[in-house]
């Protein structure tokens, strides 16, 4: 390209040197050399390759993945208020944003620019499901009039973004967002805590380790003071995702290189430095007033060309966005396919939109089918794969667990009636009381009655109590289950926990009435068909001889070690000499023929109970839901046709977010061919 200046000149071209996307060209004539600065576009060649990407990201942003868990790529524009992220935008864009005192930026601002061959550029926004179409006169405006709308006409920040696309000859293929300006003190009427509120916005975008954070700073600061790096640096320590932009380079231009080569911030992305437009100037203007600025000023022409002026600026964005797409576009496919193939799942599990009678007749008897199925497993069968880990729910073991429990309270109780200090007494009192007209050597059978209905007194209340446990203990598993297998139908759950309820007080109150007839049976008579019980009975009286010795020789200890009973004390039974022989007999027939009664007591119960149980789940449980549900005052199968608003809301969220896992799926499907273009 050749330009002249002077009327009429005769010109040659003698050098052309290239910098920072613009043309210093030297031009000889006659009389002087001059330096020319020739404007080129923004764009290149490397958009064409990028434009693809982030067409690609920006539908996904369109769709609004980032909702749905699913980070995007993103450049984050922050900076202090008055660091110039306006001007630098701006430049980037080549149109002019809201200007004016306080903070112009109140929602984040979607700047999507793309570079296209017709002249007449083409604006327009995009927020709150409309598009509004604008140019670059009544830009500024229109983006003012869409901020009211969004976060209302007073001071304060809103979340809900708005989107600014820009086709326009030359621009850069970006998009980047625009967060407000950091503010500490509320002026111009701003609320109180605009501080955090910008604060949350700015965190809310920058700290997902997708974004890119292009962090405006100001040439008169010193960069460390600056409470954007401060926020930056919370979410990014090494700063690898992390560009800085120096604005107003001719403001400050003394230490400049200084600050950018020393990087006391730790910019990890490196920085660019630029100059502001000022006043009326035209971007044109602006760019070439910007090169000769750095070309020929005394301090900022030692700073490296490769770092200055806003075309270097806008290729960086462009490599550093391009290189970040390509990198996390892989992970974000792989995320899309886990959350579609999650969600899918999710929605087959849920009940089917029930709509006639037969249809929610099938589907509660499926429900009572999978119901009694999982209780036949963890009730009966002993199987725990349904519930691996929740011991609760592990019931055969549980139960076993209560069982061997009660039966070494029975023992223990036992054990705690039976004093070594007071031996052979009650005995001895009874048979005192059984006295009769009759024989002397033989042994009153209702001393043995009265002694076993007293023992059986001792233990009555424990197996009520641990029949009432055990039940408790079924009623919560049951009902748990029942209410696991109902869970998409809500509005069958109180009926089924109503009938559920009202079948355990029935199966507890005929298990305490078959607890009863058991103890009244063992206070009845005494019996057992037990060999068990006549050879404890024959080794317990081999003791007797030695224990007769010392009763009758009091030259003898009176402490005597008896097998079943261990040590015990027998001097006080030396004045019951007539009595003492039978009442020994009698205790050790009783010690031999209770511990069979125990056994008898605790086997008698868990066969009652497995009994119980299995007729609980393979009949009873169904007969009373059926007659709750379907009975004269029952409409629960009528109210399975009314699905729960619950139950509807998530059918419809899942169905919104298939669609759009879908839709996001086909967006980068298309895309992922072009990866390999893009250097890793």
């Amino acid at each position: 390209m050749n330009t002249s200046k002077g009327k009429g000149a005769s010109t040659s071209q003698q050098g052309r040197k290239e910098k920072s996307g613009l043309q210093i060209v030297e031009i000889s004539n006659n009389e002087d050399t001059q330096l020319v600065v020739v404007t080129t576009p923004l764009v290149s060649s490397y958009n064409d390759r990028i434009r693809p990407l982030l067409d690609a990201v920006d539908k996904l942003r369109h769709l609004k993945v980032m909702k749905e868990g699913i980070e995007l790529p993103t450049i984050v524009v922050v900076g202090d208020q008055s660091s110039g992220k306006s001007s630098v935008l701006e430049s980037l864009a080549g149109i002019n944003l809201p200007r004016g005192q306080g903070i112009c930026t109140r929602v984040p601002l979607i700047m999507r620019l793309q570079h296209h061959s017709s002249p007449n550029p083409d604006l327009h926004l995009e927020y709150n499901g409309k598009v509004i179409q604008t140019d670059e006169t009544n830009i500024a405006e229109a983006i003012n009039l869409a901020t009211y709308e969004i976060a209302g006409r007073g001071k304060d920040i809103s979340h809900t973004p708005l989107t600014l696309v820009v086709k326009k000859k030359g621009v850069p293929d970006l998009t980047m967002v625009d967060l407000p300006g950091i503010t500490r003190v509320p002026v111009h009427g701003q609320p109180e805590d605009i501080y955090e509120q910008i604060s949350s916005i700015i965190m809310e975008y920058i700290s997902p380790k997708e974004s890119i954070i292009l962090n405006v700073l100001s040439a008169t600061v010193d960069f460390p003071t600056c409470e954007s790096i401060r926020m930056s640096q919370s979410v990014d320590k090494s700063g690898e995702r992390t560009l800085a932009v120096v604005t107003k380079a001719d403001k400050a231009p003394e230490g400049l290189l200084e600050k950018v080569t020393a990087d006391d911030v730790n910019i990890g992305l490196g920085y660019v430095c630029v100059k502001n437009r000022i006043g009326d100037e035209s971007y044109e203007e602006a760019r070439m007033e910007e090169a000769k600025l750095f070309e020929s000023h005394p301090l900022l022409s030692k700073i490296d060309k490769s770092i200055v002026g806003i075309p270097v600026l806008a290729k960086k964005l462009v490599q550093i966005q391009a290189y970040s797409i390509a990198k996390c576009l892989p992970d974000i496919v792989k995320k899309i396919n886990d959350k579609l193939n999650f969600n899918v799942s999710e929605l087959k599990q849920m009940p089917q939109n029930l709509s006639s009678i037969g249809e929610a007749m099938t589907a509660f008897m499926q429900i009572i089918g999978f119901a009694k199925e999982s209780l036949r497993k963890i009730l009966l069968r002993g199987e725990f794969d349904e519930y691996p880990d929740e011991k609760d729910k592990h019931c055969t073991a549980r139960m076993a667990e209560m069982l061997n429990d009660f039966s070494k309270k029975l023992q223990l109780e036992c054990k705690k009636k039976d004093s070594t200090n007071n031996f052979l007494m009650e005995e001895i009192g009874v048979l005192e009381e059984a006295k009769g007209i009759l024989l002397p050597n033989f042994l009153p059978r209702t001393a043995f009655l009265t002694i076993l209905q007293r023992n059986v007194n001792s233990i009555s209340s424990a197996p009520a109590e641990f029949i009432q446990k055990v039940w408790k203990y079924i009623e919560d598993v049951v009902v748990a289950i029942l209410m696991h297998h109902s869970e998409n139908y809500p509005q069958l759950q109180s009926s089924m926990r109503r009938a559920a309820h009202n079948l355990f007080a029935k199966m507890k109150e005929q298990s305490t009435d078959r607890v009863m007839e058991i103890v009244e049976m063992e206070k009845l008579t005494d019996y057992t068909c037990n060999p068990e019980y006549m050879s404890a009975w024959t080794k317990f009286m081999a003791q007797e001889e030695s224990f007769m010795e010392v009763m009758k020789f009091h030259s003898k200890p009176t402490k005597l070690k008896l097998e079943g009973f261990g040590e015990v004390e027998v001097g006080h039974l030396r004045q019951y000499l007539l009595l003492v022989q039978q009442a020994f007999d009698v205790k050790m027939r009783m010690a031999a023929y209770w511990n069979i009664v125990l056994k008898r007591m605790v086997d008698s119960l868990a066969l009652h109970l497995l009994f119980s149980v299995q007729k609980l789940v393979n009949k009873e449980m169904e007969k009373e839901i059926v007659n709750e549900l379907m009975g004269p005052h029952g409409d629960g199968i009528k109210r399975m046709l009314e699905e729960s608003p619950s139950v509807a809301t998530k059918r419809d969220r899942l169905n919104q977010s298939i669609k759009l896992f879908r839709e996001s799926q086909y967006v980068v499907a298309k895309i992922m061919d072009q990866i390999s273009a893009y250097p890793n």
